[in-house]
């Protein structure tokens, strides 16, 4: 390692990267590495993970080698490192082997201090063996939840890197994540350290995210509804099978929507290039199964939208993480009824594993449906999950709307009374059809209009018994039947409950068409002036046209915190330019012309416009 100053982290900070100061967060992790520790920093989406490693790995006098789960995720870094000045490499299967062999050859004879390769390359015996030839003096596993069977996104091949320890003694590994709970935390500690590390953890809030869950009735027209409403605006729809991934996409491009699917069915050149598009032009909705987005870097992703229940709080907070890492504001939709709880219970049965695993598994999906039914703050709830206690926030749609609790103990009671009367067997519908009175072929054929609890019911809407045997399977009274169709049982407690020792309180669900309500807008938007928002726009037209000169995604030229400043400040000269956000020596060097241009034209057009109006 270099004999460095304590402000030298600070100086690459600036000079490279060019912003004035490190995130909360971000500067112990920087230390811990530089001095050699092993660290495991949990950090929220969007908090400057890759700066925790790239600046040390700028510091050392050798290799740093990134582990990264996605192709696409490297080359954006990579590229975003070329931008900044950094001779950063990557090997991966998307480039030709002359690509790769001449990346090597760099990377061999000391040109470049970073690495990208996916775990699979990187564990080989003969990449191994080349990489001990060579001064690798930190080694870094992005994603690091992978390694944990515990965690939202388990990855065989990843547990392999828990020799990297024993392969290269004295170096030391730094793990990043979003996702890790404890349990999480503690098997990345033990497969990656030996349990030996510094672990950080620096929050899990996302305030910029709305948080929503709504009751699933016409899943289409929610969906469509939301995002018509957010047209031009770039999302993921999340679905649950490859088929529905297929279908979504093609309803909502039905509705004029720009949606691709995404999903591990597809040919791999199509999922490339769908993802190629969804990453560098605007307003373009991915539909995709949980094999699209890890380690996806996009920023402006204004909405995440589930259309079925996700498998885990973890895998959910995941995939809402994609959401507003610009820290503009964003969305987080979820759609969730019956027969998500049935879906989800059946997956963690089929999936094979231990009575143990099982039931952690089980008691991972409680916690997510806890979340779903929650009357309160819907930010208390997912935070408590990692052991945070926040205010409630004020963002999300518990809080807009807070909702009505009842005392469910008389529906409570019909139901359950239906249920036993009809042996226990069938689904819900059937249920609130005698609930209800309902006059219907199987009701005649089954003689159920003949018991005691036939129209007992019949003063609430099927939406609202649909909400309430929802919540009395959430709350474990009644069970559903996972290995067949979906038949309710009463469960130990729900008798219980029938005897009266137990007291059942339920959410009012509100049954209200129309669009979710969108998240304020960040400061950085907000407090722009209708010139500043002008020249905003125009400036993002120049980014757009250097990111194709360069065949990279728009952000990486910069963020639109960064054009949002200069559209305040207005630079007038590259001294200025420089201490505009995000500007480092590389960037002053490559982008100070154009967008200096662009912001002299508006200033002549505006002075213009003055001078014609006086």
């Amino acid at each position: 390692m270099n004999d460095v100053s304590q402000s030298e982290p600070a100086r690459i900070l600036a000079d490279v990267f060019g912003f004035d100061g490190f995130r909360p967060g971000q500067e112990p992790v920087v230390s811990a590495l530089l001095g050699g520790a092993h660290a495991l920093a949990v950090m929220p989406t969007g908090s400057g993970k890759s700066l925790c490693f790239q600046i040390p790995a700028l510091m050392m006098d050798g290799l740093t080698v990134v582990v990264s789960p996605l192709v696409a995720l490297m080359e954006d870094q990579v590229a975003a490192l070329r931008l900044a000045g950094v001779a950063a490499e990557t090997i991966n299967s998307s480039r030709d082997r002359p690509t790769n062999v001449a990346s090597w050859r760099r990377v061999a004879a000391g040109q470049s201090p970073l690495l990208y390769i996916a775990p699979e390359r990187l564990m080989t015996e003969r990449m191994l063996a080349a990489l001990g030839r060579l001064p690798v003096r930190l080694l870094v596993v992005d994603e690091a939840h992978c390694i944990s069977r515990w965690g939202p996104s388990f990855r065989p091949e990843y547990e392999d890197l828990g020799r990297l320890g024993t392969l290269f003694p004295g170096v030391p590994v730094a793990a990043f994540t979003a996702t890790a709970d404890q349990t999480t935390r503690a098997d990345i500690a033990a497969k990656l350290f030996s349990g030996r590390a510094e672990i950080f953890v620096s929050g899990f809030d996302r305030p910029n995210i709305r948080l929503g869950v709504e009751m699933r009735r016409d899943g289409k027209r929610q969906l469509t509804e939301f995002a018509r409403a957010r047209a031009g605006a770039s999302g993921i729809v999340y679905c649950l099978s490859r088929k529905k991934s297929e279908e979504t996409a093609q309803l909502l491009g039905s509705q004029g929507l720009h949606a691709l699917p995404y999903h591990a069915g597809m040919e791999k050149d199509e999922r490339a290039r769908n993802q190629d598009i969804f990453m560098t032009e605007p307003g373009v909705i991915m539909v995709a199964t949980i094999a699209f987005g890890m380690g996806i870097d996009k920023p402006d992703v204004r909405y995440v939208f589930h259309t079925d229940l996700p498998g885990s709080v973890e895998a959910y907070y995941q995939e809402i993480g994609r959401a507003g890492r610009d820290g503009l504001a964003a969305e987080a939709q979820m759609l969730y009824g019956l027969d998500d709880i049935r879906m989800r219970r059946m997956f963690i049965d089929q999936e094979g594993g231990d009575d143990d695993h099982r039931r952690r598994e089980h008691k991972r999906l409680d916690a997510l449906i806890a979340y779903c039914e929650t009357p309160e703050c819907r930010r208390q709830a997912l935070l408590g999950y990692f052991g945070e206690n926040p205010s409630p926030c004020a963002n999300c749609d518990v809080c807009e709307n807070p909702p009505e609790v009842a005392d469910g103990n008389a529906v409570a009671e019909q139901a359950l009374a239906v249920v036993a009367g009809t042996g226990q067997r069938f689904g819900a519908a059937h249920l609130i059809d005698i609930l209800r009175g309902a006059d219907t072929e199987k009701v005649r054929n089954m003689g159920h209009e003949r018991l005691p609890g036939y129209g007992v019911g019949k003063d609430l809407a099927k939406d609202e018994w649909r909400s309430i045997l929802r919540q009395l399977v959430a709350a474990g009274y009644l069970e559903l039947d996972i290995k067949g169709y979906g038949g309710l049982s009463i469960t130990g407690r729900g008798q219980a409950l029938g005897r009266g020792e137990e007291t059942f309180r339920y959410r009012r669900d509100t049954f209200k068409s129309g669009r979710t309500k969108t998240a304020k807008k960040s400061a950085v938007v907000s407090e722009l002036g209708s010139d500043e928002t002008e020249l905003f726009t125009a400036l993002k037209d120049c980014r757009l046209e250097l990111a194709h000169e360069r065949g990279v995604p728009a952000y990486v030229i910069f963020p639109d915190r960064a054009l949002a400043d200069m559209a305040q400040r207005r630079p007038a000269n590259e001294t200025e330019f420089a201490d505009i956000h995000g500007v480092g020596a590389a960037k002053l060097r490559d982008f100070a012309e154009p967008f200096l241009a662009v912001i002299a034209t508006f200033a002549e057009g505006a002075t213009e416009k003055t001078l014609n109006q006086s």
